[in-house]
């Protein structure tokens, strides 16, 4: 028997109204989704993206007030109309104050409204750090944003692709930075997280694996002191909680060995780190997931692509996947 949660809409929210997630939603409705979803954005951004895709024939976006009134209607994109409205689209493919402030709202709305079991999950469109900051948001981005608003101490960022699963300990910080952040709590945390995330991803008993922080995890202090003082003391004590978690292992040589399917998913120390292995496999099958809010968020594997804007060619698979993933993630709920 299916619980409440998964008759409820995906929130999706349509990112920056200058870059493709316009784009990429008008193409995956008029696709078909396969569950009911509804759109946290701009009716006139949309309506003006489906008439230059030549997709009117086929999607027709209609403006709602709440999910309730989201329906299985294949051929409605529903709309949540947040505020303020995008400018002109004469400026396509350029960062711009108020539609970052708008992709900034539509975000908050839709957080809100998962926080309060209005969403079976949330879904996100990419968003562009520039136009953030014009706008005058000082979050460096999404994962921040969502634990700031839902008041959650501890959020990992983990990026999942059909090979491979990587969780990151630190985010959107300086590489100098990073260093001084690596706390026996943190790893432990993220640890925690990684657990978490794979059993909800159905994986009953997780095969965690941590990447050091330097190279070679350290050489046993030759290149750093992190691995034996930090990283190490941290992996014991979640053994003792039970976690089947192994390292530090050299970061040169653990993603592919969890490729080859000897692990999990691998816990990355900073975010170069994690994400070039998975974002080198392709962008298009990419889903960028956070750990440890109050509900499932996904989002695409890639940015707003600002190069080719409005040309028609942005491809939707990524949007899709983390739809899709979204779903998984939660139908066990």
């Amino acid at each position: 028997m299916k619980s409440a949660i998964t008759y409820l809409p995906l929130g999706m929210t349509m990112g920056d109204a200058y870059g493709i997630g316009p784009e990429i939603i008008c193409k995956l409705f008029a696709k078909g989704l396969p569950h009911k979803t509804v759109v946290y954005g701009d009716t006139n951004v949309l309506k003006h993206t489906a008439n230059n895709l030549g997709l009117d024939n086929k999607v027709s976006i209609v403006e709602i007030t709440n999910p309730e009134q989201c329906t299985d209607d294949k051929n409605i994109i529903p709309v949540i109309n947040v505020g303020p409205s995008a400018p002109s689209a004469k400026a396509l493919g350029t960062p711009n104050a108020t539609v970052g402030l708008a992709a900034y709202n539509y975000l908050c709305k839709a957080i809100d409204h998962a926080s309060n079991s209005m969403l079976r999950a949330l879904v996100t469109a990419p968003i562009n750090k520039h136009a953030f900051n014009l706008a005058g948001i000082t979050q460096p981005g999404h994962t921040e944003i969502l634990a700031q608003r839902t008041n959650t101490p501890h959020v990992a960022m983990m990026l999942a692709n059909n090979e491979l699963r990587v969780i990151l300990a630190t985010i959107h910080v300086a590489l100098a930075e990073v260093p001084a952040l690596i706390t026996k709590e943190l790893q432990i945390k993220t640890i925690e997280l990684a657990h978490k995330a794979c059993q909800m991803a159905g994986i009953k008993k997780p095969r965690i694996a941590v990447a050091g922080l330097n190279p070679h995890a350290g050489e046993q202090g030759q290149f750093g002191l992190e691995e034996i003082n930090i990283i190490k003391p941290a992996i014991e004590f979640c053994k003792s909680k039970g976690i089947n978690v192994t390292g530090p292992w050299s970061g040169d040589t653990v993603f592919m060995r969890a490729r080859q399917k000897e692990f999990d998913i691998v816990v990355a120390q900073y975010h170069d780190q994690g994400l070039i292995p998975v974002k080198y496999m392709g962008l298009d099958t990419g889903v960028n997931v956070t750990v440890g809010l109050p509900f499932i968020r996904t989002s695409v594997d890639h940015g707003t692509a600002y190069d080719i804007v409005g040309q028609g060619i942005a491809d939707e698979t990524s949007l899709l996947h983390a739809a899709k993933l979204a779903l998984e993630m939660t139908s066990g709920l």
